[in-house]
């Protein structure tokens, strides 16, 4: 879903009777604007016309009246416009652009789409890895009994961090994400307070979602991950994705492990 940066509007766009019909209605300046963002978002999701925040995830109208910063209501009346009068179809895969084909440029469209998808196809093969115990990180692996016990001690005047092996998978994902920061003492300290804040959250599974979702919105120069990282938990929360069950134990694996950070 990454790396489009245009969209066909043509120059008769406002001629089209249902844009014309639309030009009409109350709030029509506000519901035009939506419909061209609507159009330059599934431009950037690259789905044929499908516009989701991630493949599970479809846009809800809140969500959408967020990112358009634009009132519900006026969202809400909106996307019923343009479904009534067959301009988009929704479902639960989200909202579908119709006739997408007709206005793109698909072969150009395809062609970011298959980049995409070897990227993700790689990045998703890293992470099984992962999951196997068959990535190795920076860090000095031990093996041992994990547990949920963080443990500190001074030796040689050097700081060791213990981490148990849901901690371990967490620092690995984080080592996958292109141009991330990574500080071990940082990033534990993150991993402490983010379990503290919320600890319905399957911080493992979640922080793989988030590697994920930045392969198409890479790490910039000017941006705070670990503010970014904190802000998503806030969200999937909201969302009720990523979650621990009521009594859902941390995932056991073959061979637990514990990692010695210096």
């Amino acid at each position: 879903m990454s790396e489009v940066k245009w969209i066909k509007i043509t120059t008769t766009m406002f001629e089209d009777e249902k844009i014309d019909f639309i030009d009409s209605l109350p709030d029509a300046d506000a519901i035009l604007i939506i419909w061209v963002k609507l159009l330059t978002l599934a431009g950037k999701c690259n789905q044929s016309g499908y516009i989701f925040l991630t493949e599970s995830i479809p846009y809800t109208d809140e969500m959408l009246a967020h990112k358009f910063r634009r009132p519900i209501n006026t969202v809400r009346f909106a996307l019923e416009t343009f479904d009534k009068m067959g301009m988009i179809q929704l479902s639960e895969q989200g909202v579908f652009i119709s006739n997408w084909d007709k206005h793109q440029n698909i072969e150009g469209l395809d062609k970011i789409r298959e980049q995409t998808k070897r990227r993700v196809a790689d990045h998703r093969k890293k992470q099984k890895q992962l999951s196997d115990g068959n990535v190795t990180s920076n860090a000095t692996v031990t093996h041992g009994n994990a547990t949920d016990i963080d443990l500190e001690v001074d030796i040689d005047k050097e700081k060791i961090i213990i981490l148990t092996t849901e901690e371990d998978l967490f620092f690995q994902a984080l080592q996958l994400i292109k141009d991330y920061p990574f500080d071990r003492e940082k990033d534990f300290e993150m991993y402490k307070k983010l379990k503290e804040r919320y600890p319905q959250l399957d911080l493992v599974e979640f922080i793989k979602d988030w590697s994920t979702y930045k392969i198409d919105k890479p790490l910039t120069n000017k941006c705070n991950p670990r503010s970014q990282i904190n802000t998503s938990c806030k969200k999937h929360i909201e969302w009720g994705r990523n979650l621990r069950g009521e009594s859902e134990p941390i995932p056991k694996f073959k061979e637990p492990t514990k990692t010695v950070i210096r």
